[in-house]
């Protein structure tokens, strides 16, 4: 299993992402407290991790997910989600990312 914290940033929303293999799907509860990713999650309950790290096959079915019912182009959630099955399928070994944004003003 694999889990993900992720601080999504201005908008003060966090989600919670378990990813729990098993027997080629990786399965998924996403906890969030933002509205958008509440659907999200409703709808993406499982995935297949090959089809989640390519997009030279078809669109990752996280990243259409995140298009439909994200509302922000630049929501690192779908990511992270992405993320998280990688590490939960052993396709991945789990390493924190980030983003560290500043204004050169």
């Amino acid at each position: 299993m694999a889990k993900a914290e992720i601080f999504a940033g201005i908008c003060g929303f966090n989600t919670t992402v378990h990813a729990r293999a098993n027997e080629g799907v990786v399965g998924l509860d996403i906890t969030s407290e933002c509205q958008a990713i509440q659907k999200l999650a409703q709808h993406l309950t499982q995935v297949n991790p090959f089809n989640e790290i390519s997009t030279r096959r078809s669109m990752p079915q996280t990243l259409e997910a995140g298009i439909k019912f994200c509302t922000h182009a630049a929501c690192p959630v779908p990511a992270g989600i992405i993320k998280t099955v990688e590490v939960a399928a052993g396709l991945a070994l789990p390493k924190d990312v980030s983003i560290k944004l500043s204004r050169d003003d």
